[in-house]
């Protein structure tokens, strides 16, 4: 009960005045315990901050990997959606805090695993094989989730999921509007390694070699995440899990 107490006040200090500027005293005081009390439940505010975050970034990658297995690419993109924006709206005070402190959203492993769940989200909401006007509709649609959670804050959950969930709609129905042009074989034809094709069945696992060429070529961004995952016979899902290794 003390551990749970010492983490809502936590997250309420941090998203008032910022992570970096509440000490461990002001939490102690707060709770109404010692800081030695304090430091036998969390050894550092660091410790503070990953039993606060860990839960969203677990909850958020689960429901991409969910959604990711839904088969049709368009109930991949509305379950991923609605994943996506239904873990925002139940931690919205611990994005708040992440937010007010900006500081955190750069800092390791948190950032790590923000930007890999984003990166996901992104290439799910954009469907397969998708042009540059797909890519970029889908950034905005992503960006869209999760910003309104953080600035809406006092808007009762429940109306503020049904407008933002519009708001996706409006913008995906401009997808039929779009007229694209197909990329020009040769744009894909730069320095491919070996193909490794799935061929039914279990998933072929990764060998080390394989995610260290997967995240050399994630960093250079030299090819999307759809793009590693059909080359080497795998899940977006397992190339995700690769580049946070």
């Amino acid at each position: 009960m003390t551990k749970q107490r010492i983490m809502a006040v936590a997250a309420a200090l941090f998203a008032e005045r910022g992570y970096r500027a509440t000490s461990m005293q002001e939490i102690a005081d707060r709770v109404g315990i010692t800081k030695a009390a304090l430091y036998y439940h969390f050894a550092a505010k660091e410790d503070l901050l990953r039993e606060l975050t860990a839960p969203v970034l677990d909850e958020l990658e689960q429901a991409l990997n969910t959604a990711e297995a839904a088969g049709d690419p368009e109930t991949v993109r509305w379950r991923a959606i609605e994943a996506f924006l239904d873990v925002h709206l139940r931690h919205r005070d611990t994005l708040l805090m992440l937010v007010r402190d900006m500081t955190l959203l750069v800092q390791a492993p948190v950032a790590d695993r923000i930007k890999a769940a984003i990166a996901l989200a992104n290439n799910l909401v954009s469907g397969p094989r998708p042009g540059l006007a797909e890519r970029v509709r889908a950034a905005q649609v992503v960006a869209g989730l999760a910003d309104p959670v953080v600035m809406f804050h006092d808007v009762p959950p429940a109306r503020l999921r049904r407008l933002i969930l519009d708001g996706a709609r409006t913008l995906l129905a401009a997808d039929d509007r779009i007229a694209e042009p197909a990329p020009e074989p040769a744009a894909r034809a730069v320095a491919q390694p070996r193909p490794h094709r799935r061929t039914g069945g279990r998933p072929r696992a990764l060998t080390a070699e394989d995610a260290a060429e997967i995240r050399r070529l994630w960093e250079a961004g030299e090819v999307r995440v759809d793009e590693l995952a059909e080359r080497f016979g795998v899940s977006r899902a397992t190339v995700y899990r690769s580049i946070k290794t």
